[in-house]
């Protein structure tokens, strides 16, 4: 290939039933040099669908995923308060979070509890699993307007709450949420980011947050239900799940859980009309090894289907914003 020719096609991505917008690029060994010069070509895509999939660059490794990164004129995207613990392979490429293989990780907006979230998510499927593992894509507007405006109405007016206790067992550990587990620091991080905490007679931390469930994309205005309010609820978990945890460490002490932006529950039914929602507007492209999803993680909520057999998708967050971009409904 000549240093003139191009590698990308000059044709708009494809869209069929059930699938995202979708590019083709030509099987070679340097997927770098191809999103290189796709850039523009997918940042174009992604403003106009909110998520892209890629197919033919054989991604094979995490140091793939990472070199693609590097050529999309990103910011990459340190995390911090992980809600389970992932492998970190280089600079904002991490494993998929750690998530038991026949549960499903239902929607969410990754991050979207922090003040300095992901906009841009890559996700790489190195090897597909046997049966499902699948990542389900939601548009946050078109679920925003599927929702009940009563219920819509509350979230926007006081936001909501969510809650954590890092017992060391359940979740990611205050060390893999803060990068320190040393009381001081972690004490700071909190006060700079709104974050409200206690330390408990065991030494356990609980923490508590208030943030948006609706913001404006900083794009185009549109709204966009951002949150993970179903996902970290309890009555999402497996009853036998919630039950155990329940029994374990009483209800305040759960992992997580989530609550009205006032402090009252979220019920069970809440919980379902949301995960409904999001269902009527779900669509799951199948994996293939060596795809790339990118995602606009404001404007498209993602999840992940439960499977079967060894699975290895790495994931990239890049470009940092937070809440005071996107016109949010509530003061933190």
């Amino acid at each position: 290939m000549t240093s003139t020719e191009r590698t990308v096609s000059p044709l708009a991505p494809e869209q069929g039933p059930g699938m995202p917008a979708t590019m083709r690029a030509p099987t070679f060994d340097d997927p770098a040099r191809w999103a290189a010069e796709a850039r523009d070509e997918l940042h174009t895509a992604l403003r106009a669908h909110g998520a892209v999939l890629v197919r033919g660059l054989d991604l094979r490794t995490p140091g793939d995923v990472a070199a693609v990164l590097g050529q999309l004129g990103v910011e990459p995207v340190v995390e911090k308060e992980a809600f389970a613990p992932r492998q970190r392979h280089s600079p904002g490429v991490h494993s998929s979070s750690a998530w038991p293989p026949n549960q499903p990780m239902c929607m969410h907006h990754e991050l979207s509890y922090t003040l300095g979230f992901p906009h841009v998510l890559l996700f790489a499927c190195l090897s597909e699993p046997i049966t499902g593992g699948t990542i389900g894509l939601a548009d946050a507007a078109d679920v925003l307007r599927t929702l009940p405006r009563t219920l819509t109405d509350r979230f926007e007016r006081e936001g909501w709450l969510l809650t954590r206790s890092y017992n060391g067992e359940i979740g990611a550990t205050v060390a893999e949420a803060f990068g320190t587990d040393e009381r001081d620091e972690v004490e700071r991080y909190c006060d700079a980011h709104a974050i409200a905490y206690a330390w408990q007679p065991d030494g356990v931390l609980r923490t508590e947050q208030r943030r948006s469930a609706v913001v404006r994309h900083p794009a185009d205005g549109r709204r966009c239900w951002f949150n993970q309010i179903a996902f970290l609820n309890e009555w999402t978990l497996a009853p036998e799940v919630r039950e155990y945890l329940v029994d374990e460490y009483g209800p305040a002490g759960l992992p997580f859980n989530t609550r009205y932006g006032d402090g009252g529950a979220i019920g069970e039914d809440v919980v379902q009309i949301i995960n409904s929602a999001y269902a009527q507007r779900t669509v799951r492209p199948p994996w293939q090894a060596g795809d790339l999803l990118l995602i606009d993680n404001i404007r498209t909520a993602h999840s992940r289907d439960a499977y079967e057999g060894p699975r290895d998708v790495v994931v990239a967050m890049a470009a940092p914003d937070g809440p005071d971009t996107c016109s949010p409904t509530i003061e933190v």
